[in-house]
This record gives C-alpha cells, sequence and structure tokens, in this order.
C-alpha cells in the first residue's frame, strides 16, 4: 500500500506508521512538496500514486465526490495533535489499512475526543 498523509497532522506519525507497516510506502505531505494545497488538488494528485489518504478534515466525505475517487481516505480524530493522542487511536488506524476501498472513507476515533 501507499499511504499519504496530510500535512495537518503530526508529522512524526509518518516515521511511527512506517515502523508499525514496513512495506508500505507512507510519505507526508510537506515531504512530496505539497503543503499549503487543498484538498481537492491534494486528492487530485494523491491519486496517481497512493492508495490511501490519511486526513483529519471530518467533512471529506461530503466534500467530495467518492464515487470519483480512487483513494481509501482515512478520517482521524484526536484530542491534540501529540503523539499520545495518535497512539491511542494506531491500533484501529492500523486496522483501517489493509481493509479500505478506493473511494471510501473510515473514520478513526480517539474515544477522549468524543
Amino acid at each position: 500500500m501507499r499511504i499519504l498523509i496530510d500535512e495537518c497532522i503530526n508529522p512524526r506519525r509518518a516515521v511511527r506508521l512506517r515502523s508499525a507497516l514496513p512495506g508500505h510506502l507512507i510519505a507526508t505531505v510537506r515531504e512530496r512538496g505539497w503543503a499549503g494545497r487543498k484538498d481537492p488538488w491534494l486528492v487530485q494528485e494523491a491519486q496517481s500514486g497512493f492508495d490511501i489518504f490519511i486526513a483529519i478534515d471530518k467533512g471529506f466525505a461530503f466534500e467530495h465526490n467518492l464515487g470519483k475517487i480512487s483513494l481509501g481516505i482515512v478520517v482521524v480524530e484526536t484530542d491534540t495533535n501529540q503523539m499520545p493522542s495518535y497512539e491511542r487511536i494506531l491500533p484501529e488506524l492500523l486496522a483501517a489499512v489493509p481493509v479500505i476501498q478506493p473511494g471510501e472513507v473510515q473514520y478513526v476515533l480517539n474515544p477522549a475526543a468524543t
């Protein structure tokens, strides 16, 4: 799997995912030089090189035509942008990666954030 992590997510998350998902290509929007780009542009570009886009935009499913997206979208919600908040949702995030389908949005919610 090829996974792109949105710029609003703590960039250290990529390091942690690389260790948790060996054999997967994991990149961040910043690493790709795409920082500051809006979601429609990111999604369009990401479709040519990635299978999954991880974002924090809870309204993603309502803002995009999912039927035309060839990426699986994982929306994460944490109580802070600090690493402990991401660690609490890591098992659910890892479980979403192998099963998400193109055009599908899965939500990974931190119980402390809901």
